[in-house]
């Protein structure tokens, strides 16, 4: 079973920053596809940013576009997601994603980001 691990949540004043961290043992981490995703309460789990195996590749939400900025160090099996110019908007719980071998999905426990206006 394949564990991912999120960390850097917290609370911060609209403006502010943040630096997520997934981090996972998996062994294989290199060669996937890597995920952020968000979810405020009582909406949908929405898609925030991506990264290919080897970082040649990133796609956004035109949200966060211009804010957000997704990065992958393969060595240490961990992707980030740093956050500019935070907005009360961003608040949610941010999940790490990415795929099994068999085309599921694995999945983090979240880590909370609360802006404050």
């Amino acid at each position: 079973q394949v564990q991912l691990v999120e960390s850097g949540g917290g609370l911060v004043q609209a403006g502010g920053s943040l630096r997520l961290s997934c981090a996972t043992s998996r062994r294989t981490f290199s060669s996937y596809t890597m995920r952020w995703f968000r979810q405020s309460p009582g909406k949908e789990r929405d898609f925030v940013a991506s990264i290919s195996w080897n970082g040649g590749s990133t796609a956004y939400a035109d949200s966060v576009k211009g804010r957000f900025t997704i990065s992958r160090d393969n060595a240490k099996k961990t992707v980030y997601l740093q956050m500019n110019s935070l907005k009360p908007e961003d608040t949610a719980v941010y999940y790490c994603n990415t795929d099994s071998s068999t085309g599921n999905s694995y999945w983090g426990q979240g880590t909370q980001v609360t802006v404050s206006s």
